[in-house]
């Protein structure tokens, strides 16, 4: 609640990533005041070792099974929490958010929500591992260390990319990829966002301008589509950061661009 007690961030981290991953953030965020929680996915263990030997249990789970579950998660409604939420977790995080659910979202290279028709070769070519064997959509799917260069440590050097791998890398669902890919011919699709509501809280969406899993192009045509809605939306771009933005040795930069976008809503610790 913004003056009042102190405001809750829920950290949400997308596929191939432990929520573990975000303990720089939510060390960063409790030092400024804020409360802060970074729970796990449906399914997913809670040390990365032991996720990535026990991969069937995140097996099947979709986006609705995503949303239902943070959504779950969140405090009371009252205490008006915030959302910020990396790759699919920046999908999920628009959906609480349109759905009322949260005060505040930010959405850090969001997976493409309903909508978006971009897609780069680069983010096709990081998606491959999945979506090349339709019997994935009912597996958990792990990168190799190969494939997470590609995908996630492209735009830092391999030593830190394979570091990253090694400590932060899980199998995930399958079943996300698949509901982002058929969205645009899914009338019911889960990836749907409201994008026009008025009265929803405001949105910051980051894009990273070296990203081969969300290309910025792929952010920016999502953002186009909140261009008819009068609340509050706005877009940071960081040149020459890929994926991994918020895991490598540049995520200050992007934590720091999120606490003061925070401040400038109202939002204080």
């Amino acid at each position: 609640m913004i003056g009042e007690a102190m405001t809750h961030i829920a950290f949400i981290h997308g596929l191939w990533l432990s929520h573990a991953s975000w303990a720089p953030w939510e060390k960063f965020f409790v030092d400024e005041g804020f409360e802060t929680s970074a729970h796990t996915w449906p399914g997913e263990a809670s040390a990365p070792a032991t996720a990535r030997t026990n991969a069937d249990s995140q097996a099947g789970r979709g986006i609705d099974d995503l949303v239902n579950h943070f959504g779950g998660l969140l405090p009371p409604r009252e205490t008006r929490p915030i959302v910020i939420g990396h790759s699919f977790g920046g999908l999920i995080a628009q959906r609480l958010l349109a759905e009322d659910r949260v005060d505040a979202a930010v959405a850090i290279s969001p997976a493409p929500i309903k909508g978006v028709r971009s897609l780069p070769f680069a983010q096709l070519r990081s998606a491959l591992p999945v979506l090349s064997r339709r019997s994935n959509r009912e597996r958990a799917v792990a990168l190799s260390r190969r494939q997470f260069r590609y995908g996630f440590g492209n735009a830092i050097d391999r030593e830190q990319s394979d570091r990253l791998w090694e400590l932060w890398s899980i199998p995930s669902p399958g079943r996300p990829l698949f509901e982002v890919a058929s969205a645009n011919r899914d009338a019911a699709s889960p990836a749907f966002v409201d994008t026009s509501r008025p009265d929803r809280g405001p949105l910051l969406m980051i894009s990273a301008g070296s990203d081969h899993t969300v290309p910025a192009a792929t952010t920016k045509a999502a953002f186009a589509l909140y261009g008819d809605s009068s609340a509050s939306t706005e877009l940071h771009e960081f040149k020459g950061k890929g994926h991994s933005l918020t895991i490598d040795n540049g995520w200050r930069d992007v934590a720091d661009d999120v606490l003061g976008w925070l401040s400038a809503k109202g939002y204080m610790g």
